[in-house]
């Protein structure tokens, strides 16, 4: 008998591709998200968009906009799905602080990165990010492109 291995899934949900382009990404924060019971269903059929996703600070909590979550055709008909809805994020009292601090006096934004499994809870990754200009999104893909033209240069090379 041979046992069959079992799937291994991977635990990421959506991810946010445009925020390296378009932002400094700076340090990580890692938060629950407090979700209503159609929203988790949604999530485990990968029915989620992060691509404008940002959090905001109001009132001493922190909140995700923009992150899209779709409503599955079989949901309940009682309970009215709103896919846009602000979701409130679950942070330490110390970490709000920190970013209270940073948002309000330097100038940072939130911007949403990643949104995963941690064991069976949902958790959404962010980051501390400032705005890149025009000029600095040219030349970080002139960079990208130097390295792709720098790999096929030794790729060959060594044939």
């Amino acid at each position: 008998m041979t046992k069959k291995k079992p799937k291994t899934q991977s635990s990421t949900i959506a991810l946010n591709k445009k925020a390296r382009h378009e932002y400094f990404l700076e340090d990580k924060f890692e938060a629950g998200i407090s979700l209503q019971g159609w929203e988790v269903k949604s999530i485990r059929e990968g029915k989620v968009n992060l691509s404008d996703s940002y959090v905001i600070i109001k009132q001493g909590e922190a909140y995700l906009f923009g992150a899209q979550i779709q409503p599955l055709n079989s949901a309940s008909s009682h309970v009215i799905c709103d896919p846009e809805r602000s979701r409130k994020l679950l942070l330490k009292k110390r970490e709000l602080a920190k970013l209270i601090g940073l948002t309000e006096r330097d100038g940072y934004t939130l911007v949403a990165t990643a949104m995963y499994w941690k064991a069976c809870w949902v958790k959404v990754e962010f980051h501390l990010a400032k705005g890149k200009k025009h000029f600095d999104k040219r030349s970080d893909l002139k960079d990208k492109d130097w390295a792709r033209e720098k790999e096929r240069m030794m790729k060959h090379s060594h044939r």
